[in-house]
């Protein structure tokens, strides 16, 4: 349920009426502040409010039911677009796009910092690279694991980059708090409710990947459960979807970007790397989500692909990076984005 308040409504009569609400139904009451408007979002069950009883206040512009499960994530709550900021100057959404850049495991030392230099050198604003990789077979290689973190890190301080990498179980959260900036919760993991609700405890941002057969509405309720634990620093990222061609490792749903910026007023970015799963694919890929509305991109970059410990075959490098940095940048300028 939204109540939307009137412009003379007061922050006293707001707290007044959110304070009674809870405490006569037992809703969690989420006052959003817009530019002239002050929205009051309602979760749990409104079942048993009287309506009328609302109605007849004063202060109350109008109240609309949303029927949609997700309702933190939903636009009708939140009308205007968040935005998530990773580091100090480093936001997602807006006007200016994000680029995360980076390998898709980290593999050593030497590796991580000469990666992390040349992509901030070709304008990416953040570091992506895997210490804990869920592979589909056992024996494929699984990722330094807590060396890798502390690599990870040590690559934000040899560029002050902040860093985003994967999380696949919650016992590690703490070891993740302070080693990067975003957590990944990867495709796989996207319905992983007991590291969503326990991701939702914390308030560092984080980057939920769709999974690989999911809908819209099921991607907005693994949100839902991060936005419902308190962490309303949530970005989400079109990665590809399963279908029946077997050309390319996925198939970018292309429509997943406005079609959930009509949804939610969540950032929306788009991994063309893993979406198209060949090199030359990532280019076009990443312009065409540009083009679509994404609020940024998610790129793999590796100083040696054909010698990747993992995904070398959608990897770029550093001089392709470069070119396909400088496309974005045309196609972001034309929509009237920054880079």
């Amino acid at each position: 349920m939204i109540l939307v308040m009137k412009n003379s409504a007061t922050p006293e009569h707001i707290e007044q009426l959110s304070n009674w609400l809870t405490d006569t139904y037992g809703v969690h009451v989420n006052p959003i502040y817009g530019t002239g408007t002050t929205v009051l979002a309602l979760v749990g069950d409104t079942s048993a409010i009287d309506q009328d009883a609302l109605s007849r206040n004063s202060k109350i512009e109008r109240i609309t039911k949303v029927q949609e499960p997700f309702k933190l994530a939903n636009r009708r709550m939140h009308p205007e677009d968040t935005t998530v900021e990773i580091a100090p100057g480093v936001v997602v959404g807006g006007k200016k796009l994000v680029v995360m850049a980076g390998p898709c495991s980290v593999e050593s030392e030497e590796q991580i910092i000469d990666v992390a230099k040349h992509v901030q050198a070709d304008g990416a604003t953040i570091l992506r690279g895997g210490a804990w990789k869920p592979r589909s077979s056992p024996y494929s290689f699984q990722g330094l694991k807590a060396e890798g973190l502390e690599l990870l890190h040590k690559a934000h301080e040899a560029t002050g980059l902040p860093v985003v990498t994967e999380i696949t179980n919650p016992k590690n959260i703490e070891l993740f708090l302070d080693k990067c900036d975003c957590f990944q919760v990867g495709a796989r993991n996207m319905q992983n409710f007991d590291l969503l609700k326990e991701l939702g405890q914390t308030h560092k941002p984080v980057l939920l990947k769709r999974g690989f057969a999911n809908t819209m509405e099921e991607f907005l309720m693994s949100a839902e459960y991060l936005m419902a634990g308190g962490n309303e620093n949530v970005i989400l990222c079109e990665r590809g979807i399963r279908t029946y061609e077997t050309y390319t490792r996925n198939t970018l749903d292309i429509s997943a970007v406005p079609v959930l910026k009509r949804m939610s007023h969540l950032p929306v970015i788009v991994d063309p790397s893993h979406a198209g799963g060949i090199y030359w694919m990532v280019e076009p890929l990443a312009k065409a989500a540009v083009a679509a509305g994404a609020d940024g991109l998610m790129i793999e970059v590796h100083n040696d692909p054909s010698h990747a410990l993992s995904d070398g075959a959608q990897s770029l490098t550093y001089k392709s990076f470069s070119e396909c940095m400088n496309s974005i940048r045309r196609v972001a300028e034309a929509v009237g984005r920054e880079l």
